[in-house]
């Protein structure tokens, strides 16, 4: 029996969109994937870490979230620049169908790049003015 096909650029945007709680994981391994449990695990961790009032700043509150969701960014630039063949042996050996990527994946991984880059910026500079400053410039 031909197992689901998977699509590729579905994917991606699932990564882009809900990868701070492991969507993606999920659509392409299962309910058994451990690491999708641990983007997920990243809510409950932030609520309880911003109920119990550890830490002063809402960055370093919502550090698990945050750090889940530029690694989310970085898994849906990596899941959308496989080749097609190569995803097909990964995830769709057995579905009888070829992937064909379109020019949306690229505009959606142009976009993912624009996002995940000013996250990462923007959480660095964030981050390095509480450190040095005590959060002087905001």
């Amino acid at each position: 029996m031909p197992s689901r096909h998977k699509n590729k650029t579905f994917a991606t945007l699932l990564a882009t969109v809900t990868g701070g709680i492991g969507l993606h994981r999920f659509y392409l391994r299962g309910p058994a994937d451990k690491w999708g449990w641990v983007h997920l695990a990243s809510i409950p961790v932030t609520l309880l870490v911003l109920w119990l009032g550890i830490g002063q700043h809402g960055l370093f509150q919502a550090a698990a979230l945050v750090l889940s969701v530029l690694i989310g960014c970085l898994e849906a630039l990596v899941l959308g620049l496989i080749p097609d063949d190569k995803w097909d042996q990964q995830f769709n050996p057995d579905s009888g169908k070829q992937s064909a990527s379109r020019w949306w994946l690229a505009l959606l991984l142009v976009i993912t790049l624009a996002v995940g880059a000013t996250g990462l910026i923007a959480t660095l500079a964030r981050g390095f003015d509480l450190l040095f400053t005590g959060g002087a410039f905001g």
